[in-house]
Protein backbone atom coordinates (compact mmCIF):
# COMPACT_ATOMS: atom_id res chain seq x y z
CA UNK A 1 0.00 0.00 0.00
CA UNK A 2 1.08 3.37 -0.78
CA UNK A 3 2.20 5.42 2.38
CA UNK A 4 0.95 8.80 0.89
CA UNK A 5 -2.15 8.61 -1.64
CA UNK A 6 -3.22 11.78 -4.05
CA UNK A 7 -6.35 11.21 -5.44
CA UNK A 8 -8.26 13.68 -8.18
CA UNK A 9 -6.81 16.33 -6.36
CA UNK A 10 -8.47 19.73 -7.53
CA UNK A 11 -6.99 23.38 -5.61
CA UNK A 12 -8.14 27.32 -6.82
CA UNK A 13 -6.90 30.08 -6.38
CA UNK A 14 -9.86 32.30 -6.32
CA UNK A 15 -11.61 31.32 -9.89
CA UNK A 16 -7.75 30.05 -11.27
CA UNK A 17 -7.85 26.26 -11.05
CA UNK A 18 -3.99 25.33 -10.42
CA UNK A 19 -4.40 21.82 -9.84
CA UNK A 20 -6.96 19.78 -12.18
CA UNK A 21 -7.75 16.45 -10.83
CA UNK A 22 -4.03 15.34 -10.12
CA UNK A 23 -3.42 11.53 -9.01
CA UNK A 24 -0.07 9.70 -7.18
CA UNK A 25 1.50 7.91 -4.72
CA UNK A 26 4.23 7.97 -2.89
CA UNK A 27 5.14 4.03 -1.97
CA UNK A 28 7.27 3.70 1.65
CA UNK A 29 10.84 3.76 1.19
CA UNK A 30 10.85 5.81 -2.42
CA UNK A 31 12.40 9.02 -3.32
CA UNK A 32 9.50 10.45 -5.38
CA UNK A 33 10.05 13.47 -7.34
CA UNK A 34 7.73 16.59 -9.06
CA UNK A 35 9.27 18.21 -12.05
CA UNK A 36 7.76 20.39 -14.48
CA UNK A 37 8.11 24.39 -15.30
CA UNK A 38 7.32 27.36 -13.07
CA UNK A 39 3.41 27.58 -12.53
CA UNK A 40 2.79 23.84 -13.47
CA UNK A 41 1.62 23.70 -9.48
CA UNK A 42 4.45 21.46 -8.25
CA UNK A 43 4.72 24.14 -5.08
CA UNK A 44 0.52 24.18 -4.56
CA UNK A 45 0.72 20.23 -4.81
CA UNK A 46 2.93 20.26 -1.75
CA UNK A 47 1.20 23.19 -0.05
CA UNK A 48 -2.11 21.39 -0.13
CA UNK A 49 -0.46 18.27 1.23
CA UNK A 50 1.20 19.40 3.93
CA UNK A 51 -2.39 21.34 4.87
CA UNK A 52 -1.02 24.90 3.82
CA UNK A 53 -3.84 25.23 1.09
CA UNK A 54 -7.27 23.68 0.96
CA UNK A 55 -8.35 21.28 -1.50
CA UNK A 56 -11.39 22.04 -3.64
CA UNK A 57 -12.04 18.26 -4.03
CA UNK A 58 -10.22 15.46 -4.70
CA UNK A 59 -8.47 13.19 -1.44
CA UNK A 60 -4.74 13.19 0.29
CA UNK A 61 -4.25 9.56 1.78
CA UNK A 62 -1.57 9.39 4.38
CA UNK A 63 -0.90 5.42 5.65
CA UNK A 64 -4.57 4.74 4.91
CA UNK A 65 -6.22 7.79 6.77
CA UNK A 66 -7.94 10.77 4.87
CA UNK A 67 -5.60 13.59 5.57
CA UNK A 68 -7.25 16.29 3.39
CA UNK A 69 -8.83 18.81 5.84
CA UNK A 70 -6.09 18.30 8.82
CA UNK A 71 -4.23 21.79 9.68
CA UNK A 72 -0.59 21.48 8.91
CA UNK A 73 0.77 21.53 12.37
CA UNK A 74 -1.36 18.30 13.19
CA UNK A 75 0.16 16.54 10.37
CA UNK A 76 3.94 17.26 11.88
CA UNK A 77 3.13 14.94 14.78
CA UNK A 78 1.73 12.54 12.40
CA UNK A 79 5.33 12.31 10.68
CA UNK A 80 4.97 14.99 7.63
CA UNK A 81 8.04 17.56 7.78
CA UNK A 82 7.58 19.86 5.03
CA UNK A 83 11.29 21.65 4.26
CA UNK A 84 9.74 24.93 2.14
CA UNK A 85 10.68 26.84 -0.71
CA UNK A 86 13.37 29.53 -0.11
CA UNK A 87 14.70 27.50 3.16
CA UNK A 88 12.16 29.61 5.86
CA UNK A 89 14.45 30.05 8.75
CA UNK A 90 13.90 32.13 11.26
CA UNK A 91 16.69 34.79 10.80
CA UNK A 92 17.07 36.04 14.05
CA UNK A 93 17.10 33.18 16.05
CA UNK A 94 20.34 30.49 16.59
CA UNK A 95 21.07 27.48 14.59
CA UNK A 96 20.15 25.76 17.46
CA UNK A 97 17.08 27.56 18.36
CA UNK A 98 16.06 26.82 14.59
CA UNK A 99 16.52 23.21 14.97
CA UNK A 100 14.93 23.03 18.52
CA UNK A 101 11.94 24.96 17.08
CA UNK A 102 11.60 21.56 14.76
CA UNK A 103 10.94 19.00 17.77
CA UNK A 104 8.17 21.27 18.76
CA UNK A 105 5.93 18.41 18.97
CA UNK A 106 7.70 16.26 20.29
CA UNK A 107 7.61 15.20 24.26
CA UNK A 108 10.88 13.07 25.30
CA UNK A 109 13.98 15.77 26.04
CA UNK A 110 16.67 12.64 25.75
CA UNK A 111 14.87 11.26 22.12
CA UNK A 112 15.70 14.85 21.00
CA UNK A 113 18.56 15.34 22.49
CA UNK A 114 19.60 11.84 20.25
CA UNK A 115 18.15 13.53 17.43
CA UNK A 116 19.72 16.56 17.66
CA UNK A 117 23.35 14.51 17.98
CA UNK A 118 22.31 12.70 14.90
CA UNK A 119 21.65 16.17 12.86
CA UNK A 120 24.97 17.06 13.84
CA UNK A 121 26.57 14.51 13.08
CA UNK A 122 25.00 14.29 9.30
CA UNK A 123 25.56 18.61 9.15
CA UNK A 124 28.95 18.90 10.92
CA UNK A 125 28.70 22.94 9.99
CA UNK A 126 25.35 23.74 11.91
CA UNK A 127 27.03 21.96 15.26
CA UNK A 128 29.55 24.40 14.19
CA UNK A 129 27.74 27.09 13.72
CA UNK A 130 24.89 26.40 16.56
CA UNK A 131 25.43 29.68 18.44
CA UNK A 132 25.34 31.82 15.02
CA UNK A 133 22.09 33.94 14.00
CA UNK A 134 20.51 31.74 11.30
CA UNK A 135 20.36 34.89 8.88
CA UNK A 136 24.17 34.73 8.42
CA UNK A 137 24.25 31.17 6.99
CA UNK A 138 25.47 30.94 3.38
CA UNK A 139 22.43 30.18 1.36
CA UNK A 140 23.96 26.32 1.11
CA UNK A 141 23.86 26.28 5.52
CA UNK A 142 20.47 27.44 5.35
CA UNK A 143 19.23 24.84 3.09
CA UNK A 144 21.18 22.32 5.64
CA UNK A 145 19.95 23.97 8.47
CA UNK A 146 16.05 23.83 6.88
CA UNK A 147 16.76 20.38 6.37
CA UNK A 148 17.53 19.35 10.62
CA UNK A 149 14.81 21.35 11.45
CA UNK A 150 12.55 18.87 9.51
CA UNK A 151 14.81 16.35 10.51
CA UNK A 152 14.18 17.03 14.62
CA UNK A 153 10.11 16.24 13.97
CA UNK A 154 11.42 12.53 13.33
CA UNK A 155 9.33 12.21 10.21
CA UNK A 156 8.48 9.46 7.97
CA UNK A 157 7.94 11.70 5.14
CA UNK A 158 10.16 14.52 3.94
CA UNK A 159 8.50 16.95 1.33
CA UNK A 160 11.20 19.32 -0.17
CA UNK A 161 10.49 21.88 -2.04
CA UNK A 162 13.14 23.26 -4.62
CA UNK A 163 15.95 22.42 -2.04
CA UNK A 164 18.74 23.43 -4.95
CA UNK A 165 17.39 26.56 -5.41
CA UNK A 166 20.13 29.95 -5.58
CA UNK A 167 22.91 27.18 -4.38
CA UNK A 168 26.38 26.85 -6.05
CA UNK A 169 26.89 23.59 -8.09
CA UNK A 170 28.99 22.53 -4.51
CA UNK A 171 26.49 22.38 -2.44
CA UNK A 172 23.70 21.39 -4.98
CA UNK A 173 25.57 17.77 -5.10
CA UNK A 174 26.22 18.25 -1.19
CA UNK A 175 22.33 18.52 -0.74
CA UNK A 176 21.38 15.72 -2.78
CA UNK A 177 23.84 13.57 -1.12
CA UNK A 178 22.20 14.13 2.02
CA UNK A 179 18.20 13.28 0.60
CA UNK A 180 19.88 10.27 -1.01
CA UNK A 181 21.52 9.93 3.05
CA UNK A 182 18.48 10.79 4.38
CA UNK A 183 16.35 8.09 2.27
CA UNK A 184 18.75 5.57 3.22
CA UNK A 185 18.24 6.05 6.75
CA UNK A 186 14.48 5.29 6.59
CA UNK A 187 12.81 8.65 5.53
CA UNK A 188 10.45 8.35 2.87
CA UNK A 189 11.06 11.45 0.10
CA UNK A 190 9.10 13.68 -1.81
CA UNK A 191 10.83 16.38 -3.95
CA UNK A 192 9.79 19.20 -5.96
CA UNK A 193 12.80 20.14 -8.28
CA UNK A 194 13.59 22.56 -10.76
CA UNK A 195 16.71 20.90 -11.14
CA UNK A 196 15.11 17.86 -13.14
CA UNK A 197 18.16 16.22 -13.98
CA UNK A 198 19.25 16.43 -10.38
CA UNK A 199 15.79 15.09 -8.86
CA UNK A 200 15.09 12.31 -11.50
CA UNK A 201 19.05 10.75 -10.77
CA UNK A 202 18.22 9.71 -7.76
CA UNK A 203 14.28 9.57 -7.41
CA UNK A 204 12.54 5.90 -8.19
CA UNK A 205 9.46 7.39 -9.15
CA UNK A 206 8.77 10.42 -10.89
CA UNK A 207 5.77 12.45 -12.20
CA UNK A 208 6.06 15.60 -14.61
CA UNK A 209 3.36 18.15 -14.01
CA UNK A 210 2.14 20.39 -16.78
CA UNK A 211 -0.44 23.23 -16.04
CA UNK A 212 -1.81 21.79 -13.22
CA UNK A 213 -2.00 18.23 -14.45
CA UNK A 214 0.00 15.16 -14.57
CA UNK A 215 1.33 14.79 -18.26
CA UNK A 216 4.12 12.03 -17.38
CA UNK A 217 4.89 9.71 -15.07
CA UNK A 218 6.94 6.49 -14.15
CA UNK A 219 10.18 5.13 -13.60
CA UNK A 220 12.53 8.16 -12.75
CA UNK A 221 15.88 6.77 -14.75
CA UNK A 222 13.13 5.57 -17.72
CA UNK A 223 11.87 9.35 -17.68
CA UNK A 224 15.86 11.06 -18.19
CA UNK A 225 15.41 8.92 -21.62
CA UNK A 226 11.80 9.64 -22.64
CA UNK A 227 12.70 12.16 -25.88
CA UNK A 228 9.86 14.59 -24.60
CA UNK A 229 11.35 15.02 -20.96
CA UNK A 230 14.68 15.31 -22.84
CA UNK A 231 13.75 18.55 -24.75
CA UNK A 232 11.52 20.11 -22.10
CA UNK A 233 13.16 19.30 -19.33
CA UNK A 234 16.92 18.41 -19.14
CA UNK A 235 18.33 20.48 -22.24
CA UNK A 236 21.58 22.75 -21.05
Amino acid sequence: MAMLEVKDLEVYYGVIQALKGISFDVDQGDIVALIGANGAGKTTTLHTITGLLNAKAGKIIYEGKDITHIPGYKLVSMGIAHVPEGRRVFATLSVLQNLMMGAYTRRDKNEIEETLKMIYKRFPRLEERKNQLAGTLSGGEQQMLAMGRALMSHPKVMVLDEPSMGLSPIYVNEIFDIIQQINKDGTTVLLVEQNAKKALSIANKAYVLETGTIALSGDAKELMNNDRVKKAYLSE
